[in-house]
């Protein structure tokens, strides 16, 4: 069994998508239907930047969407390959799940990207700069960064927001909370504790004013029927009910991503083959979390070849 998983933030980076779009016109398409969809050039901020431009979780979150629906449309049309004949589940980390369902087919590219649009104005615009903080936990697992997080906390946010892996695991809420578990981490087992170069807290309660912005969002343009059932972030489960899957989206803006039980969950559902359209993200944390496991990882033109011959 193949699931088909999709990365999250941080996978941006000036000159995404540039080599696909040179080399085919079905990503080329996508890029022109998702600048048309949000009204501004993406694309060439995905080309050129600047950087700090394209790092703005309002355009990171549509320009890695694109990105990836890129490399899956090109393999679709180049490669004969479809996705619902060739995968049995879909996932994706973080945004990743609304690429993921775009995949699937319960939202179109042009709804995904204005979706994603508002999603990183609303996770932005929900704390106010400088207040919020995360950061990544290097040799912890969920047990320990979980005390940690409580240890820190002293009456502020401070949440796990990000189970990546039985190593790694990010945290979330307010600065101060967040500035003193980095100083804490030796005391509960930790390797290293790093702040995160992110703009706002994601996935935790401070983010509940996004959360209602989505769950409005999501009234106008709810999900259709899925191709490909999604295991959801947030219950690390699957889910095919489009109504279900709704609710779950609006859950996930203060939620936690459980992508470590996820990748265990597909494990035990019977996946042996993961396969990451558009980025090399989540390919080691998979690796780390599930056993005996195969993962690919299809970026470049030369990968969708290879994976197209191999499916």
């Amino acid at each position: 069994m193949r699931a088909f998983v999709f990365p999250g933030q941080g996978s941006q980076k000036v000159g995404m998508g540039a080599d696909l779009a040179e080399a085919s016109a079905a990503a080329r398409e996508v890029f022109e239907e998702v600048d048309d969809a949000l009204g501004q050039k993406l694309s060439v901020l995905m080309r050129e930047g600047p950087e700090d431009q394209l790092t703005l979780t309002e355009n990171a979150q549509p320009a890695i969407m694109a990105n990836a629906i890129a490399v899956l449309r090109v393999l679709e049309k180049e490669g004969g390959i479809s996705l619902a004949d060739k995968g049995d589940y879909v996932a994706g980390h973080s945004l990743g799940e609304y690429t993921a369902l775009c995949a699937a087919g319960a939202f179109s590219l042009a709804d995904t990207a204005r979706l994603l649009k508002l999603r990183g104005q609303a996770m932005q615009a929900a704390v106010p700069v400088g207040l919020g903080a995360m950061a990544v936990l290097l040799g912890a697992d969920i047990d320990k960064a979980q005390a940690l997080a409580e240890a820190a906390a002293e009456n502020e946010v401070c949440t796990v927001a990000n189970d990546n892996d039985p190593t790694q695991v990010v945290i979330s809420g307010h600065k101060g909370a967040i500035e003193r578990a980095i100083a804490l981490v030796k005391e509960f087992g930790i390797k290293r504790g790093m702040a995160l170069p992110v703009s706002a807290p994601f996935h935790c309660p401070l983010m509940q004013p996004a959360a209602d912005a989505m769950a409005e969002a999501l009234e106008k343009t709810p999900p259709g029927v899925l191709r490909l059932p999604l295991f959801a972030n947030v219950t690390a489960a699957v889910v095919s009910d489009p109504a279900e899957v709704r609710r779950l989206l609006v859950e996930q803006v203060t939620g936690r991503v459980r992508w470590r039980e996820s990748a265990i969950a597909m494990k035990a559902a019977g996946v042996e083959r993961f396969v990451e359209l558009g980025g090399k993200v989540l390919g080691p944390m998979i690796s780390r979390s599930a056993e005996d496991v195969t993962v690919t990882s299809v970026v470049t033109m030369a990968d969708i070849e290879a994976l197209a011959k191999e499916l």
